[in-house]
Formats: C-alpha cells, sequence, structure tokens
C-alpha cells in the first residue's frame, strides 16, 4: 500500500524541510516500563521530559501516521499561555489562587518551549511577540475592556494584558476599522511542523523509540493491542487528542472537532510593511466565532478559524481536512480584516480535527490503581498545554513531589458525551451558534444574548 504524501497535509508540513518517510513500525509483541500512544507533541513532550528525569526507563512511543501527523503540525502556531478551561471553573476545582497558579504556570511554559528549542536545537521559527485581539465594533471593544478588568482584578497586572487604543492597536496590525485591542506578551508564533518533528528527532536521539505506521487499537491496564501484536508496560499514556474516539471504549471521550487555515504566498517588503506585525505577534479580533493568525518566519499569513462541522459519530477522515465554503470563507475574512493584501495569492488550505471534553475542560493525570496516563482536550489552545502536560506526566510516573502535580486540571474527569445523534446535534448547534451570535451583534450593535446563553455549554468564562 503507498503512504499519502504527507507533506500536503498543511503549509506546515510542505515547509518543515523534511522528508517525513516514516520510522519502522512495532515489528511484534514488545514489552517497555512506558509505552506512549500517539507521536503528536503530548507524546514526544512526555517522552522528552521523562527520559530526562530517569535515563534507566525503557520507553517506546507508538504512531498510527508519522510524528506530528494530527494537530501538532497542523495548527496555527499559537504556543500561547491560553488555557480552554474557565476560570470560574478552576476556582470552583480548586480556588482562585489554584487558578492563579495554572495560568502562570501556562506563561512560563511559553518560555519553556523557547528554551528547549534553543537548547536542542530545533528551529521552529520561535518568536515570542504576544497577541493582539482587536476590536472592530463597540461591542467588541466593550468586551476586551471587561476581560482585561477582569484579568486585572483576578491577580494579573499590566504586563500580563493590556488595552490597546485605536492609534496602538493600528500601529501593531493595520487592520481596517480597528478601535482598539488587548494585547498580551504571553505567546510566541512557531512553526507547528518544525517543532514537532525536531523534537521527534530528539527525542529518538535520547534512546526512546518511537514506532510509526503503528496504530494502537485499544488500551488497557499495563497493555496496548497493536496490528503487530500485544505491547505491555508498567505504565500506558494516552496521548491521541482527537483522534482518541478511534480507540476501543473511548468513542466518547472527546469529539473531534475540525479547524480549518489557509495561508498566502510570500508577502513583498512593502505589503508587509502595511500589515504591521513586525514582532510576529499572533493576531484576532473579538468575534465569537473563533479566527486566529500569524505572520510566519517567512512572510506569510497563516490564517485559521472554526466553522466546518462536526460529523456524526465523531468520524474522521482525510476528506473532512478540505471545506471549500470554509477556506473561502477564511480567505474573504483575511481580505476585509486587511484589504491592503488586495489580490495577494493563497497557496495553502488545509485543515484537521482538535479535540474536545464535554465541559470544554483540557486535563492530565495518571490513574494510580491502573497505570494509565492521558492528557489532552486542548479545544485547540495545545501547542504549549502540551509541553505542561509532558512535564506533569513525567512527574506522575517517577512520584516526583512538585508543583505541577497539583495544579487544579491534574486529575480532572470529564464526563462522556452525549450518544448520537444527540452529540452531533449539540456541537453543530453551538457552532452555528456562534455564527448567528456575531449576526445578532453586528445587527444590534449590542452583545449578543445567543453568547451568553452558550457561554456555560462552551467553556465560557
Amino acid at each position: 500500500m503507498s503512504l499519502p504524501d504527507y507533506r500536503s497535509l498543511s503549509l506546515w508540513h510542505d515547509t518543515a524541510d523534511d522528508t517525513f518517510v516514516p520510522r519502522p513500525a512495532l515489528p511484534g509483541p514488545a514489552s517497555y516500563d512506558v509505552v506512549v500512544v500517539g507521536a503528536g507533541l503530548t507524546g514526544l513532550w512526555t517522552a522528552y521530559y521523562l527520559r530526562r528525569a530517569d535515563p534507566s526507563l525503557r520507553i517506546a512511543v507508538l504512531e498510527a501516521e508519522v510524528a506530528g501527523f494530527g494537530a501538532s503540525g497542523r495548527n496555527g502556531g499559537w504556543c500561547s499561555a491560553l488555557f480552554p478551561t474557565g476560570w470560574d471553573k478552576l476556582v470552583k476545582e480548586s480556588s482562585a489562587d489554584g487558578a492563579l497558579r495554572m495560568h502562570r504556570a501556562m506563561q512560563e511554559t511559553v518560555r519553556e518551549v523557547g528554551r528547549v528549542a534553543d537548547a536542542e536545537g530545533i528551529d521552529a521559527h520561535y518568536q515570542r511577540g504576544g497577541t493582539v485581539t482587536l476590536a472592530r465594533t463597540a461591542v467588541q471593544l466593550q468586551r476586551l475592556r471587561v476581560g482585561v478588568a477582569e484579568a486585572l482584578a483576578r491577580g494579573f497586572t499590566e504586563d500580563d494584558e493590556r488595552l490597546l487604543d485605536a492609534d496602538e492597536a493600528s500601529t501593531m496590525l493595520a487592520a481596517d476599522g480597528v478601535l482598539g485591542a488587548a494585547y498580551t506578551p504571553h505567546c510566541a508564533a512557531i512553526h507547528p511542523a518544525r517543532l514537532v518533528r525536531g523534537l521527534a528527532r530528539v527525542v529518538e536521539a535520547s534512546g526512546v523509540a518511537i514506532f510509526e505506521q503503528t496504530p494502537v487499537r485499544e488500551i488497557q491496564p499495563g497493555r496496548v493491542e497493536t496490528d503487530a501484536g500485544t505491547v505491555t508496560a508498567e505504565v500506558v499514556l494516552r496521548a491521541t487528542e482527537g483522534y482518541t474516539p478511534r480507540l476501543a471504549g473511548l468513542g466518547r471521550a472527546v469529539a473531534p472537532v475540525y479547524s480549518l487555515m489557509v495561508a498566502t504566498e510570500p508577502l513583498d517588503e512593502a505589503t508587509l510593511a502595511s500589515v504591521g506585525l513586525a514582532d510576529r505577534p499572533t493576531f484576532t479580533d473579538g468575534r465569537h466565532l473563533i479566527i486566529y493568525g500569524q505572520r510566519t518566519a517567512d512572510g506569510r499569513l497563516a490564517f485559521g478559524g472554526r466553522g466546518a462541522p462536526y460529523h456524526f459519530r465523531s468520524r474522521i477522515r482525510p476528506s473532512y481536512d478540505t471545506e471549500p465554503r470554509v477556506f473561502a470563507e477564511l480567505r474573504r475574512v483575511l481580505l476585509e480584516l486587511l484589504p491592503q493584501l488586495g489580490d495577494v495569492r493563497f497557496t495553502h488550505a488545509w485543515g484537521g480535527p482538535l479535540g474536545i471534553a464535554r465541559d470544554w475542560a483540557a486535563s492530565v493525570g495518571l490513574d494510580p490503581a491502573t497505570r494509565i496516563g492521558w492528557a489532552g482536550g486542548y479545544v485547540g489552545d495545545g501547542v504549549a498545554t502540551t509541553n505542561l502536560a509532558g512535564r506533569t506526566l513525567a512527574d506522575l510516573v517517577t512520584g516526583a513531589d512538585s508543583d505541577l502535580v497539583t495544579l487544579p486540571w491534574v486529575n480532572h474527569v470529564s464526563r462522556s458525551w452525549e450518544p448520537e445523534p444527540l452529540r452531533w446535534l449539540g456541537i453543530n448547534a453551538g457552532l452555528r451558534a456562534m455564527t448567528l451570535a456575531d449576526a445578532e451583534e453586528d445587527r444590534t450593535g449590542r452583545s449578543s444574548r445567543i453568547a451568553r446563553i452558550m457561554a456555560p455549554l462552551v467553556g465560557g468564562h
């Protein structure tokens, strides 16, 4: 059977300077101390920190395709301190101090990713330029004001998040109709495929076995089942994010929801100067239906957003990566945001699934009885969170008494998603509601009632 052209998966894969020739598959039944299922960022960071914590551990990573095949290689390239679990939920499950510690840990994680990339010689195009969130309507501006005020009341400072006036915001990103913005320094733009592929090479060089083209069918205490046979291990760690429903018995653990992206050709110097983003801050705006973008190291604009449907029974298929209607809308929105792009050529369009838990809460944990661990449910905010997850899993496995293992997301267990067709109806209704909420605000000039109703259902703060 011929292998897919992995370089065609996304802009990032295409420009990763990598052949993507698969590593050998698992040859047969085997035994290790720790088996990690999934060679995305969660699995690879976990193996990286485990190996550093205890070099004697025999560690294997099993991957169905190639390292970085999924969301870890296709995302928007935001290595940010954003955390999907709402503040109020974190406070309820721990305390206000616990919630603040969680967010401070995420801020430190943004820096940690840069430190490791530098120390290990991973050229991930890491640049910590922060994130600018534009307000292009009065309602959006008020929402940003409230958000910054809440952050300051929770113990953050203007060094963490601050408001920009229209001139400051336009200097950072010269978008059309800007009224102001919020800015946080806690984000780095990266090239995700370069990060995950470079990390795989570092992990493998440290002595960790990585087996690609090795789908795992089932996880049980002390073993995983593959087509090549059973792999036994004292500890089994699940790092499969949006692909988790493919594992036996986990069809309702997370919902795979698609996010799609487009990218321009490299822009000439005059156009880049007219756009801004000189320090490569990532960017979005205050609408409800999420959009996200960055200026790449080679001078492109990579731009993405939600809007693709959830597919019945959590199906994941290559054909779902392509949604022409959403691609067209993304191109339209970017040109509306930045009309100075003119007739710029778009060279890439791609997509892929991300994982969402039923309560929109990311989690990491290790069951002491079964010795099965997990991390995921990042809701698209996983580039930095995977690193924190990897460090936390390493501490849980080795029994380290660290601050990380006391963070409020540790050992949180989300309830299962509803069975079909309720899951299909509910998720797609939620996605549609965000579009309607933006239309409502455009029409009325007031904060959306639809968004307020939906917020508790989609992880709103």
